[in-house]
């Protein structure tokens, strides 16, 4: 009986951490994507506060069909498949954002989440076989996310409204 009360324990699998921001934060990987690519006018920055969290932030501009901001993580490819639960903790400005994942970074396509902010510090939490597939704002004729690998996050805010926005990222895990 204690031998498989101890396999239970040991099957049992970890969170695995995509990133956990602090003050010391490597963000070579992190990259800010503006509608700019299509002409737009949006303008978007990543730094680190003082307290060490990620901070994306910047203002969306309608100009030139603009519309949009996102902030794109890449690296290496991660099986995910023991993992159903994308985790974020994060203080947002009371507005709306998308969560996107890739299985291949260079997919045009992403499997996407919407998420409210509340303006505190919260833990959102994003089941994976939700996400479905989207391409440049449309629904795509495909199954949602198969969470068998993953290469990339992102995450964007395109509310078809100009506006300022400030999202602070503490840590991001898979369960």
């Amino acid at each position: 009986m204690i031998l498989i009360y101890l396999l239970a324990i040991l099957t049992v699998t970890q969170p695995m951490q995509l990133f956990d921001f602090s003050n010391n934060s490597d963000l070579n990987n992190w990259f800010v994507v503006d509608d700019g690519v299509m002409g737009g006018r949006s303008a978007g920055n990543l730094s680190i506060s003082k307290e060490g969290h990620g901070v994306f932030s910047g203002d969306v501009s309608l100009e030139n069909n603009g519309g949009f901001s996102s902030l794109r993580y890449s690296f290496e490819q991660k099986e995910i498949a023991n993992f159903s639960v994308c985790k974020i903790r994060l203080r947002g400005d009371g507005k709306r954002y998308q969560f996107r994942v890739k299985q291949d970074r260079y997919n045009r396509y992403s499997y996407i989440s919407y998420f409210e902010t509340s303006g505190e510090w919260e833990t959102i939490e994003i089941p994976l076989s939700s996400m479905y597939p989207t391409f440049r704002g449309r629904k795509l004729d495909m199954p949602n996310f198969p969470k068998k690998v993953l290469e990339e996050v992102t995450f964007l805010i395109g509310n078809k409204t100009a506006e300022s926005f400030k999202l602070e990222l503490d840590w991001i895990i898979l369960e």
